[in-house]
């Protein structure tokens, strides 16, 4: 005979309840938290060691484990490069260094993690979020990029050779004063200028393109096939161990030529990029500086910048002031920039004059206007302030010069 099966289930039991957890949603973490980017110097050819959060050595030898560490890089924001609201999901302890070579710019990364879960947002797919950076430049084993330092060690200078090497002296034509700014010596340097619309231009560019998008704010690719766009590439040479002549970029800036009516050209700057362990010493001044010389030198129209930073605007002033006080007819420039901009007129040309009159409306708020005709002298008398306008005008130009040469002291000592 058969007996019924009794459920062992422990809810049934009163003394056994079935707790029933929920597991915590994963809060992601922000790429800019664990990445790290390293630019590895030119000299040194092989990577080793273990990488942490803060520490990557490029060594040739076993002797060189000791050497200084490799650049790090700071960008300016990663995390628009990952998900929407700027995560990496399903990861526990994750470590993503990575190194571009200052040779190839190939990049390799290597990532380390203690775990993965997906907790409810899924988990980051992180070769493709790095390729969205880095493109083709990244490299997936650690032994092609090592092997990158051998084989393309001549990558710029093949680039280069067939640029066109433009004129290191600025506009005042003194060698000696426009590389004063330097923090370095300036003999090993040179200012080449490459077509984009060829390949091999183009191609280096696609390879610095991720260097632009992590370290310059809201940036955007050139359109390579585009030849109207011209690029500057700031190197200085090197010997090798071998004794053979190397090539080291330092930095690059992207020119676009316009046309303008009826015969003449515009430069825009739209790009430009000091590399960051060569930054701090004078190397982006010194492209400005040549770029302002191609730019007198071909007659443009003009030469002007899209949307620079505030680092940039303060190289270009520190330019400016020199060049302005290099001017012999300086003072009347100042002069007439002030009158333009006070009473908006030229000086010497036909006026329009406000004069006061009077009348039985509020007085602040009526006016005359008129203008001579043919140069004549005007017949209304003026007033005791409007006569002395052109004194009122000297001293304003004569205030605007103490400033002009105060900031001139600072930012170009020489020029006093």
């Amino acid at each position: 005979m058969g007996t019924k099966h009794h459920s062992s289930d422990p809810v049934s039991d009163p003394k056994k309840r079935r707790r029933v957890g929920f597991s915590q949603i994963d809060a992601g973490i922000e790429a800019n938290d664990c990445i790290k980017i390293y630019l590895g110097s030119l000299n040194l050819g092989l990577v080793t060691g273990v990488a942490s959060s803060n520490l990557v050595q490029l060594v040739s030898s076993k002797e060189e484990v000791d050497a200084p560490a490799s650049f790090c890089i700071q960008p300016v924001d990663l995390n628009h490069f990952f998900e929407e609201d700027g995560k990496i999901y399903g990861y526990q302890g994750l470590k993503i260094t990575i190194w571009v070579s200052s040779i190839s710019f190939h990049a390799y990364a290597e990532i380390t993690f203690q775990s993965t879960s997906d907790g409810g947002k899924g988990i980051t797919d992180l070769k493709s979020a790095l390729q969205n950076i880095f493109a083709e430049n990244i490299v997936e084993k650690k032994e092609d990029f090592l092997q990158t330092f051998s084989t393309e060690c001549d990558y710029v200078k093949s680039i280069v050779s067939k640029g066109e090497i433009l004129q290191q002296n600025t506009t005042n034509g003194h060698n000696s004063d426009c590389n004063s700014y330097l923090k370095t010596d300036c003999s090993d340097l040179e200012v080449i200028r490459v077509v984009v619309g060829t390949m091999p231009v183009g191609h280096l560019y696609s390879r610095l393109v991720p260097l632009v998008l992590v370290l310059v704010d809201g940036s955007n690719p050139i359109d390579i096939t585009d030849p109207r766009w011209e690029i500057l590439l700031i190197v200085q040479k090197k010997i090798d161990l071998q004794g053979g002549n190397q090539l080291r970029l330092l930095g690059f800036a992207a020119i676009y030529r316009f046309y303008h009516y009826p015969d003449s050209l515009r430069l825009r700057l739209s790009q430009i990029l000091v590399l960051p362990p060569y930054q701090h010493k004078g190397y982006g001044r010194h492209l400005l500086e040549v770029l302002n010389n191609v730019a007198i030198c071909e007659n443009v129209y003009d030469l002007t910048i899209e949307e620079p930073l505030d680092s940039l605007q303060h190289v270009r002033t520190c330019i400016d002031v020199g060049r302005l006080l290099q001017i012999d007819n300086f003072m009347t420039v100042i002069s007439d920039c002030v009158r333009a901009e006070v009473i908006r007129k030229d000086s010497g040309a036909a006026e329009k004059r406000v004069i006061e009159f009077p009348t039985d409306y509020d007085q602040e708020m009526s006016f005359v206007m008129f203008r001579c005709k043919n140069g004549e002298a005007s017949r209304i008398d003026m007033d005791e302030n409007q006569t002395n306008q052109e004194q009122q005008l000297k001293e304003l130009v004569d205030e605007r010069m103490k400033e002009i040469k105060s900031i001139a002291q600072k930012v170009c000592p020489r020029s006093s």
